[in-house]
């Protein structure tokens, strides 16, 4: 494989109070504008925020769509070396944001990630004196107030208890499991999930698959892995669970089993879904699988080995950039318009997250089998074609105190 370009903005920042570090990589703007996440985690390193922010490049490319208003941006992340439940967790996170409020500002958006909530971040980056995590995007819209609304409107829907912006990713990843079982010519009835994480990509991909018939019948989070071949309860367990996806015990029922923290990889099941950490699916572990399709839900969870290997036993991985890429869609199909004023916006939401996903995962699937590739590479070469016609649009855009490798604070 070509070796990827060095990113256009590494940074490593230290902490002055409590030493910890946190990294911002920018792979790639269009417009002068690029989108990724803030992670915090411990073990975050720049390497996997590089990485991160090379798959939110493919994700953006992968949504373009010539007709509509949302114009996917560069890619980019930010990561913090910090377990989120630590007590100094919330200051670092706010000494982050404001030692990175420049670039946010001018051309970072960002949004929740792995370990932090929305709300959480929102707060955060009201305390560093940011008006926004998404606010320069703003001079890319044709009526900023406008957009700011139906993104507000769009964050105070709760569907079932949780909030809509909680669950359109998860219903992505679903419609992507259907979408794979479908190809495949696979009952839903008849599939079993296990899911690696209940926090808000996992748990919401569960309530979908188990909405569409599919029986969830594990589920991990820090405590270890709960079972129940029969099927397990996936509301009652979403309504016993804490803000970083930990389950209350109180509310297992008799059947359910309580198991070690890895034994959802070795789940009897067609489908694995890790929504939780990167690197979850390694060389060793993977040879536990038994499960037919594995969708990631995370980022990074599957190594490259390990994939491999997985493919050589027919394991079809449905990829992170492709997967759990609708809850950015849907903050730009909100924002730019293209959704959003409709009278049911829950509705509207779901229904052009799953026509959008289905159509994506099915260009992927169908070019991997014309290509003899796996879906992973086949996701990166349409991205590939599609990159160049975006540039061509509408440009890169690079602000003038940004060099290629490394940037001047202003």
């Amino acid at each position: 494989m070509p070796v990827p370009p060095e990113p256009l903005i590494s940074l490593t920042w230290t902490d002055h109070v409590t030493g910890r570090q946190g990294f911002l990589v920018v792979d790639r703007l269009v417009r002068g504008v690029c989108s990724g996440g803030l992670r915090m985690r411990p073990g975050c390193t720049l390497q996997e925020v590089t990485g991160l922010a090379r798959g939110m490049t493919v994700k953006e490319a992968l949504h373009y769509d010539p007709a509509a208003r949302y114009v996917p941006l560069g890619g980019a992340k930010g990561g913090i070396d910090c377990d989120p439940r630590a007590p100094e967790a919330y200051g670092l996170l706010v000494r982050y944001l404001r030692a990175t409020r420049p670039y946010v500002e001018a051309f970072w958006t960002t949004g929740e990630d792995l370990g932090l909530s929305q709300d959480l971040v929102d707060r955060a980056a009201a305390d560093a004196g940011l008006t926004s995590t998404v606010q320069a995007v703003y001079p890319l819209l044709d009526d900023a107030a406008a957009a700011r609304r139906r993104l507000a409107d769009a964050f105070a829907v709760e569907v079932g208890g949780i909030g809509l912006d909680a669950l359109v990713g998860g219903c992505g990843v679903a419609e992507s499991v259907l979408t794979a079982l479908d190809a495949a010519g696979a009952d839903h009835r008849h599939a079993r999930v296990a899911v690696q994480g209940l926090g808000t990509m996992g748990g919401a991909t569960a309530r979908f698959l188990a909405r569409a018939g599919l029986t969830v019948v594990a589920v991990a989070d820090i405590k270890g892995t709960v079972a129940n071949p029969a099927g397990l309860d996936v509301e009652a367990l979403l309504a016993a669970r804490d803000a970083y996806g930990t389950v209350d015990r109180a509310a297992l029922r008799p059947g359910d089993r309580e198991l070690p923290d890895d034994a959802w990889l070795a789940a009897d099941a067609e489908v694995l879904v890790p929504a939780a950490v990167s690197y979850a699916i390694d060389a060793a572990n993977q040879e536990r699988i038994t499960a037919r399709w594995i969708a990631e839900a995370a980022n990074m969870p599957v190594l490259p080995e390990a994939e491999r290997l997985l493919a050589a036993r027919g394991v079809t991985v449905l990829p992170d950039v492709v997967v759990n890429s609708g809850t950015n869609a849907w903050w730009w199909w909100t924002l730019f318009g293209d959704i959003g004023d409709a009278a049911d916006t829950a509705g509207e939401a779901f229904a052009h997250t799953r026509r959008a996903m289905r159509a994506l995962v099915g260009q992927v699937l169908t070019r991997a089998e014309r290509d003899g590739c796996t879906p992973r590479a086949a996701a990166h070469a349409l991205a590939a074609d599609r990159l160049p016609e975006i540039a061509e649009r509408f440009g890169r855009g690079a602000p003038a105190h940004v060099r290629r490798g490394r940037a001047t604070p202003r």
